[in-house]
């Protein structure tokens, strides 16, 4: 069985740790290098000791060894290695947020970055972009809250639902602390966020230009009404996402749900749940949990969404691409 090797650049943060995780036990690969910036020179046991990865952390010298790589950056700093690597013809699955934006004005608005037109790559959510992301070597991974919530909302928007037109979204969702990063923050630390929970770039989120985008939509000139409200409580890992939706006209619960299971019938890892999601259902795996928790008969719709944010999130979404690109089991190694 052939072996791809595997580089993560970035590989200290928590998503670049559940990289390692993740492609320390997955059948078709070996891990060879993974580089960190601060954490250079670092054993990966040091920082990391339940991945019993006896590698050091090395700095990156634009090496391009390996036959993938995943980058997991804080965002701008993709934008300056992917086109190197792309050149050298290898695979790259980037998890920030440098590629995933066509709209270059929206990209600057969200990210206070430029970009060119150009720096744009496949979007790699596999439920929607299968055919896609098989076809592409180079992807652009969902961001966290764009996952949770696009795929709360993605069946209302098929070309062929069955459904009326959403008409407004008023999506709240939750995300634990370490959705924040790794780095030292004084307003993520135990004795400012225990018992404590808050909203924070309401209106503003850079997730919301790559939800509305994946919808057929922008954030610019939308076709519905979209009020997305991040908060961020004492919990580690885990997106939970609650969404008021408001259709053009009345629908039953059993045709939502008919709808839903429809959509995601050839997707392994959405589950429509007949009882609430918990965060504790999908924390440490790959997993889409929703629920069609409410139909009014007015056309509303409340929708829940759970996901682990470092897998469904990140790592783990990144892997699924990865399998998809290689031609294997996109669930290999997640299950």
């Amino acid at each position: 069985m052939k072996k791809y090797s595997v580089s993560v650049i970035g590989a200290s943060g928590y998503s670049g740790a559940e990289l390692t995780r993740v492609l320390l036990h997955h059948p078709h690969v070996e891990l060879h290098n993974l580089y960190a910036f601060s954490n250079a020179g670092s054993n990966v046991m040091d920082i990391y000791p339940h991945l019993h990865c006896n590698k050091v952390y090395q700095a990156y010298t634009r090496d391009t060894e390996s036959d993938i790589y995943f980058l997991a950056l804080p965002h701008g700093e993709a934008l300056q290695l992917v086109p190197a690597l792309q050149a050298a013809g290898k695979m790259v699955i980037d998890l920030s947020g440098d590629f995933r934006l066509h709209n270059t004005v929206e990209h600057q608005a969200f990210y206070k970055q430029e970009k060119s037109a150009g720096a744009v790559m496949t979007y790699g959510m596999p439920e929607l972009f299968r055919e896609a992301i098989v076809a592409s070597r180079t992807i652009s991974n969902p961001g966290c809250y764009a996952t949770s919530i696009i795929l709360a909302l993605a069946p209302l928007f098929a070309t062929n639902a069955t459904v009326p037109s959403v008409k407004a979204v008023n999506c709240t969702a939750t995300s634990g602390i370490s959705g924040a990063g790794r780095s030292s923050k004084t307003e993520l630390s135990f004795s400012e966020m225990s018992e404590n929970m808050r909203a924070y770039k309401v209106g503003c989120h850079q997730h919301t230009p790559e939800i509305m985008q994946t919808l057929g939509t922008s954030a610019t000139n939308p076709s519905f009404d979209f009020t997305f409200t991040p908060m961020i409580a004492p919990f580690v890992r885990g997106i939970y996402s609650v969404l008021n939706v408001q259709l053009t006209a009345s629908v039953t619960k059993e045709e939502v749900e008919t709808l839903y299971l429809n959509f995601y019938k050839s997707a392994p890892f959405v589950r429509l749940r007949t009882a609430m999601p918990e965060i504790r259902h999908v924390a440490h795996t790959n997993f889409c949990d929703l629920h069609i928790a409410h139909v009014g008969n007015n056309g509303s719709l409340v929708i829940i969404s759970a996901i682990d944010n470092l897998l469904k999130g990140a790592a783990g979404q990144a892997v699924q691409n990865m399998n998809m690109m290689l031609g294997i089991d996109e669930i290999t190694g997640l299950v």
